[in-house]
């Protein structure tokens, strides 16, 4: 399986992995805060669509192998940084959905993630959708990626390498993916 998000149109990216199961394992990654904050963000996520809720990424806290992040990345690196969603789905164990940043109407990015078990393992799909334009796309793509690496490193309890390793593997990759 390609690992790699595919650009299936300007405005959405999409990514797919075959993650271990069970399909209820894998959703808790992505839901319960204490799993979640393994391999993404930190914060409470709520259950009831159209409730506002904050993620905190804090990149260093991903992996006890720390990283240099890159030069335009350490002050986000080293405070951390939060943003607010507001939940659009909440259907376990199989969709989860919310805007990715702040709302500004029906324009705000969105990100879905939805789970069908195959056989013993799981396909996870990621869509990134309402993508604003070509540069925003490269940044998640490569955000996506590496931390769905780390998601893939936890879900077979095992450490991962610090974070901006992982992204620097991808560095310029979706430019030249994406054309």
């Amino acid at each position: 399986m390609d690992t790699y998000g595919k650009l299936i149109n300007p405005q959405t990216v999409v990514f797919e992995r075959l993650l271990p199961g069970p399909i209820e394992r894998v959703f808790e990654y992505l839901w319960d805060e204490n799993k979640r904050k393994l391999w993404f963000t930190s914060g409470a996520m709520p259950t009831t669509a159209g409730t506002r809720f904050t993620m905190r990424w804090k990149h260093s806290e991903l992996s006890p192998n720390q990283s240099t992040p890159p030069e335009r990345m350490k002050e986000m690196d080293e405070k951390g940084h939060s943003d607010s969603m507001t939940l659009l789905a909440y259907e376990p164990p199989t969709r989860l959905a919310f805007t990715f940043g702040e709302s500004k109407g029906s324009d705000a990015p969105e990100v879905e993630f939805l789970l069908k078990p195959e056989g013993d393992k799981v396909r996870l799909t990621l869509t990134h959708s309402k993508v604003p334009d070509r540069a925003y796309a490269l940044g998640v793509s490569g955000g996506w990626h590496a931390h769905l690496d780390v998601l893939e490193y936890r879900i077979r309890n095992e450490t991962p390498p610090g974070f901006w390793d992982i992204w620097r593997r991808h560095e310029g990759v979706y430019d030249k993916r994406y054309g």
